[in-house]
C-alpha cells in the first residue's frame, strides 16, 4: 500500500496535503492529530507578492489560495482537501519577506528591534473534489525587546533567520526576540489553528474531538499554544 493510500486509509476525514516545506508548519499541524502529506507549492511568491494589488493582509491570504491552487494542479489524482499558508511581516507599511542573505537578516532584525509591527498570515483550504475553497487570515502586533547587535550576529550566524518572514523566529530557544504578543501566537510561527479549525468547519469537517471542544466564544487552541518566550515576555488575546 502506498503512503497515500495509507493516509486515506486511516484518516477520520478526507485524506490532507499540506501545501508547505515549512517544518514549523508542519509541527503545528500535527497538533490536531490529522494524518497528512507535506508537498510544497511551485509558485513565484515573490513575482505574486510583486503584482498584487491590495493589503498585506490581504496578499498573503491570496497568495495561500494560489499556494492550494497550484498543488492541487500538481497532484491532480489526489481527493481530498490541500491547506496552505502564507506569512509576512509589515513594518512601517513595508512587507519584510525571508531575507536573501545575512546582511539583509541582521538589517531587519536592526529595524525591529524594541519596536512594534505586525504579522499577517493566510490559510486556504481547497477541496479537490468539489472545487470548494475556504480562505481567511489573522494578525498580530509583536513587540521586539531591545536586543543588542552582539546577539543579532550570534543568531545571524545560526541561519535560521534565512528561512523567516522578517528574519526571525518568534520560538527561536536561544535568540528570544519577542517581548509581547498581543493576539494569536500561531499566527506568528505561521500557521493559526483557531483559523484551520474554522476553515475545517466550513468544509463540513466536524467529527473532530479537537473541533467540538472549540465553541463559538474565544480560542479552542489557547492552552495549546504555549509559547517559549523568555521570561517578562506577555502574550495579550484581542
Amino acid at each position: 500500500m502506498s503512503e497515500q493510500e495509507e493516509l486515506e486509509a486511516s484518516a477520520p476525514m478526507p485524506p490532507l496535503l499540506l501545501a508547505s516545506a515549512s517544518p514549523r508548519r508542519r509541527e503545528i499541524l500535527r497538533r490536531l492529530g490529522l494524518p497528512f502529506l507535506a508537498v510544497p507549492a511551485d509558485l513565484d511568491e515573490d513575482a505574486f507578492a510583486a503584482a498584487f494589488q491590495g493589503s498585506f493582509p490581504d496578499m498573503v491570504e491570496a497568495l495561500a489560495v494560489e499556494k492550494a491552487r497550484a498543488v492541487a494542479a500538481m497532484e491532480p489524482d489526489f481527493a481530498g482537501l490541500i491547506l496552505a499558508a502564507d506569512t509576512t511581516v509589515i513594518l512601517d507599511d513595508e512587507m519584510l519577506s525571508k531575507p536573501v542573505d545575512s546582511e539583509e537578516a541582521a538589517r531587519m532584525l536592526r529595524r525591529l528591534r524594541g519596536r512594534r509591527h505586525q504579522v499577517a498570515t493566510g490559510v486556504a483550504l481547497y477541496d479537490s473534489r468539489t472545487a470548494r475553497l475556504a480562505s481567511g487570515q489573522r494578525s498580530t502586533y509583536v513587540w521586539m525587546r531591545n536586543y543588542s547587535d552582539a546577539e543579532i550576529s550570534a543568531y545571524v550566524a545560526t541561519g535560521d533567520p534565512l528561512d523567516k518572514a522578517g528574519a526571525y523566529a518568534v520560538q527561536h530557544a536561544l535568540f528570544h526576540p519577542v517581548e509581547r504578543v498581543e493576539g494569536c501566537y500561531l499566527t506568528v510561527v505561521g500557521l493559526p489553528l483557531c483559523l484551520v479549525m474554522s476553515l475545517l468547519r466550513e468544509q463540513g469537517v466536524v467529527e473532530l474531538p479537537l473541533l467540538a471542544a472549540g465553541g463559538a466564544q474565544g480560542c479552542a487552541w489557547s492552552a495549546r499554544c504555549v509559547p517559549p518566550l523568555p521570561a517578562g515576555a506577555t502574550i495579550a488575546a484581542r
